[in-house]
């Protein structure tokens, strides 16, 4: 991932609260982006506001998030700061956070959205 290399080295700062000082912008009903890195694989922080969720959705390439600050919840568990997830291609979840949370994430391909919030 060469164009994530540079975001790579401000990672401990990242994760030491420097997120705070990026700007994000909407995404999702409840949901901001930052984007750390153009096109894919994609490299971003996602912040959710308490209550927030992304709806069901398919992975059409890897994913990987880390939990810098809060915590959110799928159906294989509750995943508080500090947490590592990786969610494999092909697989499914539905995401939510009850608190709010920011999170680095890592999409390898876009992701299939499966069913639409209250769907």
């Amino acid at each position: 991932m060469d164009n994530a290399a540079p975001i790579l080295r401000h990672l401990p700062g990242l994760m030491q609260g420097g997120w705070r000082d990026l700007t994000f912008a909407p995404f999702r009903e409840g949901v901001e982006i930052c984007d750390l890195t153009p096109g894919y694989p994609k490299l971003a922080l996602l912040r959710y506001a308490p209550g927030a969720s992304v709806p069901r959705h398919r992975h059409t390439g890897l994913e990987t998030i880390v939990v810098l600050d809060g915590s959110q919840t799928d159906e294989a568990g509750h995943y508080p700061t500090g947490s590592v997830m990786v969610n494999p291609e092909g697989t499914e979840h539905a995401v939510r956070s009850e608190d709010g949370c920011v999170v680095l994430i890592q999409w390898e391909r876009p992701v299939e959205i499966l069913e639409e919030d209250g769907a």
